[in-house]
């Protein structure tokens, strides 16, 4: 719901992007996946691999320029989030 509202606020924007619309709470890798098997009642085992070269070793986006310029902050929390999307796969 967050994105698809950022994306039609910055087709009305007189301003270019890019705009960073992520949420800033930021957690591990590890939390979200334990967050996930815990909603769906996975018993799955979490495996661990090397990290690529690239990659961040944070995942806070400054959301400030869409805060500014489209008037834009995520509304909704991570576990509703999550349970919208699990309901939506399992239909």
């Amino acid at each position: 719901d967050d994105t698809i509202n950022a994306i039609l606020k910055t087709s009305e924007c007189p301003h270019f992007g890019p705009f960073n619309i992520g949420n800033p709470n930021e957690i591990t890798i590890i939390e979200l996946a334990n967050i996930i098997r815990d909603l769906t009642k996975s018993k799955s085992k979490i495996s661990f691999a090397n990290l690529p070269i690239d990659d961040p070793l944070k995942r806070k986006p400054d959301i400030s320029k869409a805060k500014n310029e489209l008037n834009w902050s995520p509304k909704v929390n991570l576990d509703i989030g999550l349970k919208k999307t699990i309901n939506f796969f399992k239909k």
